[in-house]
């Protein structure tokens, strides 16, 4: 089961609705974490699971949603409140909170993904304004029981091979 992040995109729309056309057949979910800076009620917001980052006006979108997605337990967060530009430290205490195995969370614009202590963290970057790379970037993760695909591509649908990877969770 495939499952879309997306984060950061700052008051995007076409963006938003072009890469949600393009994967909405194969995804099951649609996540996105934070900092669109829509309206909840926003038609093009409709098909996403989103919470409310640092940039978001809107006070209804909420600040983490634990949600079981593709068989698994995510914690989605934009990541402001767990500081998560200086270290994933209280996210990871988040996350065992609630057993989370899979964490997607934005922020600092940074794309990537690490296994630690068996539980994924994905920040899919901006589609905006990302940092340390040139690509404006999202993510797709291919959940397969315990593992986990994790395939960024850039705003124009190309694969972004260097970030991708394969992770066992547990």
């Amino acid at each position: 089961m495939k499952v879309l992040v997306m984060s950061d995109s700052h008051g995007l729309t076409d963006e938003i609705s072009i890469i949600a056309e393009r994967h909405k057949h194969e995804v099951v979910s649609m996540i996105h974490c934070g900092d669109s800076e829509l309206m909840k009620e926003d038609p093009l917001m409709m098909e996403w699971t989103a919470v409310r980052g640092n940039c978001d006006r809107d006070m209804t979108y909420p600040n983490d949603i634990v949600e079981e997605i593709a068989d698994q337990k995510f914690l989605i967060t934009h990541g402001h409140l767990y500081n998560v530009k200086m270290t994933l430290l209280s996210i990871s205490y988040r996350s065992e909170e609630t057993d989370a195995k899979i964490i997607c969370f934005g922020h600092s614009h940074a794309a990537g993904s690490e296994l630690i202590d068996g539980r994924l963290y994905v920040n899919p970057g901006s589609i905006r304004q990302p940092r340390g790379r040139k690509e404006k970037t999202y993510a797709i993760l291919d959940i397969i029981n315990q593992q986990v695909n994790v395939t960024f591509y850039d705003i124009t649908g190309k694969v972004v091979e260097e970030l991708n990877n394969t992770y066992q969770i547990s």
